[in-house]
C-alpha cells in the first residue's frame, strides 16, 4: 500500500513541467495586464471627464461674468477692429485642483443684415459674439470653447457701441464674369505694413461687410479652382488701378472684385509649312490604278513574262495624287534597275476636267520623253493648275531575258500642314491692367514668358479669362507671322483652349528620314546639324521629321543616327525654307 501511493505521489508530481508553469505565468499576464489597460483607459476617461467638467464650469464662469457688465464693457483691453475693446483680459490664468487652466477671450462685433446696413442703420455693429477658450496641459491635455451673442438693450446702446469704438465698415462684394454674385468666396484683409491678417470671411452670398479701425487696409479675394484679384499699395505699383482702401471712421467705404473659374492654354509652336509625302514600295498593287504587261510582286515591279520570256514592253499608272494641304510641289524621285537592253522611263500625268494629261514640256521640261534620272524638280509646276498628278513609269526590253525593274518612288510637297518647333520661348500677356508704372506705362496683371518641349508644346494652367497676347521676345530670330485662333486670343472661364503660334525664319531646314527600302519615317531619329562654330542635335517626330530654325545662309553637315540603322551623313547648303529627305539603310 505504501509503494503504491509513492509510484503515484511521484507520476503526480512529473506532470508539472517548466512549459505548463511558463504558459501559466504567460496567462496570468495577459488577463492582468488587460484589467491593468482598462484601469489606466478608465483614469484617463475619469482625469478627461474631470478637466472637461472643470473647464467648461470655467468658461461658463466667464460668460456669466460678461452678462453682468454693461454691454460696452464687453470687450477685451486694447482690441481693435474687428473685435470689441472693454475691460476683460484676452488670456489669463487660474489654478484648480492641482491643475493650471488657460482662459483665452475674444469678443467680436457682428453685422446683421436684417436690419439694414449704412444709410438704413445708424449702427452696423448690430451685437457681439464672444468666444471663451479654456485649455489645459498635463497629462491629459485638451480644450473645450463656448460662445455666446451679447446684444445691446437699446438702440441708444448700440450707437454708444459704435461712438466707442472709432472706425468704419468696408464693405466688399464678389462678383463672376458675368457680374453675377459668386458664393462663398474667401476674403481676407491684411494690414499692408505689417502683412498680418486681420479679419476674414467667406460669405455665402458674396457679400461681407468689415467693421475696422481707421486705416489703409490689403484686400484678397480667392476660391478654389477660381482666379485671384487683390488691391495693390503704391510701393508695388505706382498708380494701382485697384488701390488698398481706406476705411474712414463713421463711414462705409465699398469695394467690389471679379474673379470667375480658371482656364488654360496648350500652345503649340511650329512653322507655317511641313513636307508631305506620296511613295509606293510595290509590295502590292494598292496604289496603281493602271497597269499593263507589267507584273507588281514583293517590293518589286517588272515586266511580265510569258513561255517565251519577259514580253517586249508594258506600264503602269499610279493612283491620284491629290494633297489636301498644298503649298508647294518639291520633287518626283525613284529606285531602279536598267540591266543591258532594258530601259525605264518616268512621265507626269495632271487631270483636266474630263481626262488624265501628259503635264506639257513648257511647264515640265523632258516630261515628254520621260525621265530617266532621279529626282525630277517639280516645283515650278503651278498648284492652281496642277493640283493633282499621277505617275506613269514606262517598261521597255530588247530582250526576253531580262527587264527593268522598279523598287519604289516617291513625290513630295510643301503642305500647310504645320510642322513642330521645339524649345521656343513666347511672351504671353493678358489684356487686364492692375495699374501704371512710374512713367505711366501700363502693369498687365499677367505677363510672363514660357517655352515649349521638345515635342514643340506646353499647357499653361491657372490662368484668369481674358484676351491675351502672344510675343516673342526680341532676341530671337524667329519671328511670330500668325497664330490659331488669330489674336487677341479670347480665353473664356472654365475652358482649356488649344493655340497655335506659326514662327518663320529667313532660313530653315526640314529633315525627314525615312527607311531605305519600306520609305516609312523613322521615330526618334538622331539628327546633328553643324558647321564651324555651329551644332544642333534634334529627334525626328512620328512623321520622321524635324525642323532646324532659325539658321544661316551656308553648308552644313548633316549626320543621322537611329537604333538599327547604319549612320548617314551628308552636306546640304541652307538658303531660304529647304528640305532634305535622308534614306538609312537597316543593318543587316
Amino acid at each position: 500500500m505504501s509503494e503504491r501511493f509513492k509510484v503515484y505521489s511521484s507520476k503526480f508530481k512529473a506532470g508539472f513541467t517548466l512549459v505548463d508553469v511558463l504558459v501559466g505565468i504567460f496567462l496570468m499576464l495577459i488577463v492582468f495586464l488587460g484589467i491593468f489597460g482598462a484601469y489606466q483607459l478608465g483614469l484617463k476617461v475619469i482625469g478627461l471627464n474631470e478637466r472637461k467638467i472643470t473647464a467648461t464650469q470655467i468658461a461658463q464662469g466667464e460668460i456669466e461674468k460678461m452678462r453682468n457688465l454693461p454691454y460696452l464693457a464687453v470687450g477685451t483691453k486694447d482690441a481693435t477692429l474687428p473685435y470689441a475693446e472693454g475691460i476683460l483680459d484676452s488670456s489669463t490664468t487660474t489654478i484648480l485642483n492641482g491643475i493650471e487652466y488657460t482662459i483665452e477671450t475674444k469678443v467680436k462685433f457682428i453685422i446683421d443684415e436684417a436690419d439694414g446696413t449704412g444709410a438704413e442703420d445708424t449702427c452696423d455693429w448690430d451685437y457681439k459674439r464672444t468666444e471663451v477658450k479654456v485649455s489645459w496641459l498635463g497629462k491629459f491635455p485638451g480644450y473645450i470653447n463656448l460662445i455666446s451673442d451679447f446684444s445691446p438693450k437699446d438702440k441708444v446702446e448700440e450707437i454708444q457701441s459704435c461712438s466707442e469704438q472709432p472706425g468704419g465698415i468696408l464693405s466688399v462684394s464678389v462678383f463672376d464674369a458675368q457680374g453675377i454674385m459668386v458664393l462663398s468666396p474667401s476674403i481676407e484683409i491684411y494690414d499692408p505694413l505689417t502683412g498680418i491678417l486681420k479679419d476674414s470671411a467667406t460669405p455665402s452670398d458674396g457679400e461681407y461687410d468689415f467693421p475696422l479701425t481707421t486705416s489703409t487696409y490689403k484686400v484678397v479675394v480667392f476660391k478654389s479652382s477660381y482666379s485671384t484679384e487683390r488691391t495693390y499699395g503704391i510701393d508695388e505699383i505706382a498708380i494701382p488701378e485697384k488701390p488698398h482702401p481706406n476705411v474712414l471712421e463713421g463711414e462705409i467705404t465699398e469695394v467690389s472684385f471679379q474673379i470667375d473659374k480658371t482656364s488654360s492654354f496648350l500652345i503649340k509652336t511650329s512653322s507655317p509649312w511641313g513636307q508631305d509625302f506620296f511613295s509606293d514600295t510595290f509590295s502590292n498593287q494598292s496604289k496603281v490604278s493602271e497597269i499593263s504587261d507589267v507584273l507588281v510582286s514583293e517590293g518589286e515591279a517588272n515586266l511580265a513574262t510569258t513561255s517565251e520570256g519577259y514580253l517586249l514592253s508594258g506600264y503602269l499608272i499610279s493612283v491620284e495624287i491629290f494633297p489636301s494641304s498644298l503649298i508647294q510641289w518639291d520633287e518626283f524621285s525613284f529606285t531602279d534597275e536598267e540591266s543591258i537592253q532594258t530601259d525605264l522611263k518616268y512621265q507626269i500625268y495632271f487631270a483636266t476636267d474630263s481626262q488624265w494629261t501628259l503635264i506639257p514640256d513648257a511647264d515640265l521640261p523632258g516630261n515628254n520623253q520621260g525621265f530617266d534620272s532621279s529626282p525630277v524638280d517639280l516645283s515650278n509646276l503651278a498648284t492652281t493648275t496642277y493640283y493633282k498628278l499621277k505617275l506613269k513609269a514606262n517598261f521597255q526590253t530588247q530582250s526576253t531575258s531580262s527587264s527593268p525593274t522598279l523598287y519604289d518612288w516617291q513625290v513630295s510637297w510643301k503642305t500647310s500642314l504645320p510642322t513642330p518647333i521645339s524649345n521656343e520661348t513666347f511672351n504671353l500677356r493678358g489684356g487686364k491692367v492692375v495699374g501704371k508704372d512710374a512713367s505711366e506705362n501700363p502693369v498687365y496683371k499677367y505677363d510672363q514668358n514660357h517655352q515649349t518641349d521638345s515635342q514643340g508644346q506646353i499647357e499653361i494652367q491657372n490662368l484668369e479669362w481674358d484676351n491675351y497676347q502672344f510675343s516673342i521676345p526680341t532676341s530671337s530670330e524667329l519671328s511670330l507671322v500668325s497664330t490659331e485662333p488669330a489674336q487677341p486670343v479670347s480665353l473664356p472661364p472654365d475652358a482649356n483652349l488649344s493655340v497655335s503660334l506659326y514662327l518663320e525664319s529667313q532660313n530653315s531646314l526640314l529633315v525627314t528620314v525615312q527607311n531605305l527600302i519600306t520609305l516609312e519615317p523613322v521615330f526618334s531619329a538622331t539628327t546633328t546639324l553643324s558647321k564651324t562654330g555651329f551644332q544642333k542635335t534634334q529627334y525626328t517626330n512620328e512623321k520622321g521629321q524635324t525642323l532646324f530654325i532659325p539658321l544661316d545662309i551656308g553648308n552644313y553637315n548633316l549626320l543621322i543616327e537611329a537604333p538599327g540603322y547604319n549612320s548617314t551623313s551628308t552636306t546640304i547648303y541652307v538658303s531660304d525654307n529647304v528640305s532634305e529627305t535622308v534614306k538609312i539603310e537597316q543593318v543587316e
